[in-house]
Order: C-alpha cells, then sequence, then structure tokens
C-alpha cells in the first residue's frame, strides 16, 4: 500500500534531500516542505531536486523565496501536513 510520507526540511538541505530521494524508492508518495527559510542550494541539491521532480515528488514552502518549490502559508502547511502517514522532521 503506497503512503504518503512529508519531509519537513528546516536546516541545511543536502541530507534531507537525500533522504526524500531514496524514499521513493519503496513507490511511496513523497512530498518536501521546506520549512521558513530560503535555502541555498549545491550543485548536489539541485539535481537531486531535478530527479524528485521526475518522479513526482511535490515540493513546498512557506518562503516565497524558494522557486523550485509551491508556495502555501504556514497555515495551509499545518493542514496539509494532517493528510500523511508520516511526517519526517529533518
Amino acid at each position: 500500500m503506497t503512503k504518503q510520507i512529508a519531509v519537513l526540511v528546516t536546516g541545511e538541505p543536502g541530507e534531507p534531500l537525500r533522504m526524500s530521494l531514496g524514499l521513493t524508492l519503496m513507490d511511496d508518495a513523497v512530498h518536501v516542505y521546506l520549512v521558513d527559510n530560503k535555502f541555498d542550494l549545491s550543485e548536489a541539491d539541485s539535481s537531486n531536486i531535478e530527479m524528485m521532480k521526475d518522479l513526482d515528488v511535490e515540493f513546498f514552502s512557506n518562503n516565497q523565496e524558494n522557486g523550485d518549490a509551491e508556495h502555501v502559508s504556514t497555515e495551509e502547511m499545518a493542514l496539509k501536513l494532517t493528510d500523511y502517514d508520516h511526517v519526517i522532521a529533518y
């Protein structure tokens, strides 16, 4: 059965993005939330994001400066998180 997984990225994005990419191997629905900060992505991070987009991973952020992510308010983010089977804060 496909699980709905949310990954909350609050600090340095490298490891959470790598882990999120790994979670796609189980064919679960993975959504990444970039929380509060404007994230400066390394080349490896950008590569991971491109690969995840090819795998239908969705990105959300409450900071409009994160251009790769769909902007949602903090309140909308909180409501969306109630729909997931697992929420991983990283």
